[in-house]
């Protein structure tokens, strides 16, 4: 009998045509995450499982969890004899002490054919499948690894996701065999990755190290093989001036990380893996190289209204129309190097999604627009604070359109504003000591000291935020502060952390400026600082009019102190737990659960203008959408981690995200989901660690952003 020894005691079974038997070892019962996620692989045509030509051939796989016993590391096999000859084998995993936690990160002595300047690099290709419904879309990602080289290696693959993706499936496809991945927490899911690493056996591994960054790790990838991961993500799509926006990012921009970070994420070239420091790592292709990675789409697009127009300002769209509200799209091998960006206009604006559970409870996603009356109302007079970033990253065209976009508000001031400009890299300096009336003469002074400004240097954002807020208060004016950055930082705690102690009566506005921008960061500052965010992309004709949209929101008031009244409807556990002000342009989505009958309409009231008002809004028909109950989990952990962030003693938040997370099958930062193929470990002893390099964001200098 062979035996995989790793650190949880685990039943493998594999069968053809009959369902796998429950072994005496398997007494415990399941864990919530692997009723739905229990090792299986799918033959029943699971639409959102990675689909082999030979799948309904070939074996499926079982893991399912069990408390090992106490006082012994193994059990006998049992005896399967009566299942007759479907069963093929059955794997004991038993204990094992702990694998070294140290690893090599380089790959010394590896050699593969090379032509022109591509660089070898196991990831072949990505393709993204995507179906959206109204303001909600489900997608799967489909990573395929392969080995160029002459031996063995294991991959690692930093990436990004949209920080509100809800992951929730994970399948590993080795040859014939597809294996489900379940959900574990993430120091076991650690441990059971680094033992069947080291015995030889092929695994996989998902973690995420932030909201928007994860890390994909395959080990014993023999040379000529190939290994196909697919993971499945839900999330909301934000509705901004008139359109829903998909985005899709492609790559991790390189961070910058304050001197003594041993928590940031770090950017190194090519061939030096490890030397930033940095517990996650990304290494980068030099800009006369390139890899054979390729990114294709394909989106099935049901706006649920009549759509008034698809664009994308970043890729070339492949539309084929199927009726006046769905759209079939692709994108086909796009250089990894940028987000894609789709944005689509309807008719009439979807207001709810629902979905039943079987407990009786009703999850929802509420879209929440602002009263119509807000544009035209005036504004009362504002303070006005510009923060640039000026450091490396932002070098050539980001630091070029970030001026524009502070030149075209500077003119629309009024002579009751007062304005300040800080710029920040390294250091912060600003125009004056103190804001300045917006007269002819001081915005003069502002555009010449606007002109001068260089990107250059590291990136303390946290300088520029201590620059923005810790002046006194004008009691006179609201301070309205616009960052405008990358967001290229390894420290979002410490930067998110400022901007909630900092802010005070203050509105924070993101501007993102770039091509693959850190949305969370950008998002979470506006958050926290009860404003609004945008993201202009280089690629953009007109990166102006996207300014020119943002600064509209300025120029009108906000209805502040948001509440819902939803009548008989029992709502609870709603998120965001504290509604955002709500802005011209700016609907919000409100996730929650409720029981009872839906209403006709629900009652918003807030305050504008220094006055009480409310507003109906009509919810109209229900959508059902299975996805729901996910994205309110999903919800609920974003929420216990921005609670985490700001708590003195995080430990009790930390095991509620975990209880969310495994009673859903969600990946987190303290969740994993982990995959191993048992049926036969592989040759050759220790695979040495191979990084996948990504190209520098297109418009990026990658001379000043990534250390040499």
């Amino acid at each position: 009998m062979r035996k995989l020894l790793i650190p949880a005691l685990l039943v493998a079974a594999c069968t053809k045509d009959a369902a796998p038997p429950q072994s005496p070892l398997a007494s415990a019962p399941p864990r919530a995450a692997d009723r739905d996620h229990d090792g299986i692989a799918d033959e029943d045509g699971d639409e959102n499982a990675l689909e082999p030509p030979e799948a309904t051939e070939a074996p499926r796989h079982r893991a399912v969890a069990a408390s090992p016993p106490r006082d012994t590391a193994t059990r006998p096999r049992p005896d399967l004899r009566a299942r007759g000859p479907s069963v093929d084998e059955v794997w004991i995993l038993a204990r094992a002490p702990r694998a070294a936690a140290t690893e090599p990160r380089v790959a010394p002595g590896l050699r593969a054919e090379v032509e022109g300047r591509e660089v070898p690099l196991p990831l072949a290709r990505t393709d993204v499948r995507a179906k959206i419904s109204g303001f909600l879309a489900t997608v799967e990602v489909r990573q395929r690894y392969d080995n160029p080289y002459d031996r063995k290696i294991d991959v690692e693959y930093v990436f990004p996701l949209p920080a509100n993706a809800a992951v929730s499936e994970f399948i590993m496809t080795v040859g014939a065999r597809r294996i489900r991945g379940i959900v574990r927490e993430r120091a076991e899911a650690e441990e059971l990755y680094r033992e069947a690493r080291r015995q030889g056996y092929v695994a996989s591994l998902l973690t995420e190290e932030r909201p928007n960054v994860f890390t994909q790790k395959v080990a014993n990838i023999e040379p000529g093989k190939q290994i196909d991961i697919a993971l499945t993500y839900d999330n909301t799509l934000p509705w901004e001036d008139g359109a829903f926006t998909f985005a899709f990012p492609t790559v991790v921009g390189p961070r910058y990380n304050r001197a003594g970070s041993r928590d940031g994420v770090g950017a190194a070239q090519r061939g030096s893996a490890g030397a930033s420091g940095q517990p996650t790592e990304v290494t980068y292709l030099a800009p006369d190289e390139t890899s054979r990675h390729r990114v294709s789409f394909t989106i099935e697009l049901d706006a649920g209204a009549p759509l008034v127009a698809v664009d994308s300002a970043t890729h070339a769209l492949d539309q084929k129309i199927v009726s006046d509200h769905v759209r079939r799209i692709a994108v086909a091998d796009a250089a990894p190097d940028r987000d894609l960006v789709l944005r689509y206009r309807v008719a009439s604006r979807p207001a709810v999604f629902v979905h039943q559970g079987a407990d009786g409870a009703t999850s929802f996603a509420l879209l929440l627009p602002p009263p119509a009356d807000l544009r035209q109302l005036a504004r009362a007079p504002v303070e006005m604070v510009f923060v640039v970033d000026c450091s490396g990253s932002m070098d050539g065209l980001p630091i070029a359109v970030a001026k524009r976009a502070v030149r075209q508000q500077l003119a629309r001031l009024g002579p009751a504003d007062t304005f300040q400009i800080i710029q920040f890299s390294m250091d912060a300096s600003a125009l004056g000591r103190a804001p300045v009336p917006a007269t002819p003469d001081n915005v003069a002074r502002g555009l010449a000291y606007l002109a001068s400004l260089r990107g250059e240097g590291g990136t303390e954002m946290i300088t520029g935020i201590r620059a923005a807020l810790d002046f006194s208060p004008d009691p006179q004016r609201l301070r309205v502060v616009s960052f405008l950055t990358d967001g290229y930082i390894g420290d979002e705690r410490d930067i998110l952390a400022a901007v909630a102690a900092k802010v005070g009566s203050a509105r924070l506005f993101s501007f993102g400026v770039g091509t693959a921008v850190n949305r969370y960061l950008l998002e979470k500052m506006a958050a926290f600082g009860r404003g609004a965010v945008a993201f202009v992309d280089l690629g953009e004709r007109a990166p102006e009019e996207a300014a020119a949209l943002f600064y509209e929101r300025v120029s009108h008031p906000a209805l502040a102190d948001v509440s819902v009244d939803w009548g008989a409807w029992q709502v609870s556990d709603v998120y965001p737990e504290r509604i955002p002000d709500l802005m011209v342009g700016r609907p919000i989505v409100v996730v929650g659960r409720a029981r009872g009958p839906l209403p006709a309409s629900v009652e918003v009231r807030g305050v504008v203008g220094g006055r009480r008002v409310s507003y109906k809004v009509p919810l109209g028909p229900a959508a059902e959408h299975p996805a729901l109950a996910k994205l309110w989990a999903r919800a609920r952990v974003g929420h216990l981690a921005d609670a985490a962030l700001l708590a003195r003693d995080p430990a009790a938040i930390v095991e509620e995200v975990k209880r969310v997370a495994l009673t859903h099958g969600l990946l987190s930062a303290y969740t994993a989901f982990i995959a191993v193929d048992a049926t036969e470990p592989t040759g050759g002893g220790t695979a040495p660690i191979v990084p996948v390099s990504v190209p520098v964001p297109r418009g990026v200098n990658a001379e000043k952003s990534v250390p040499r």
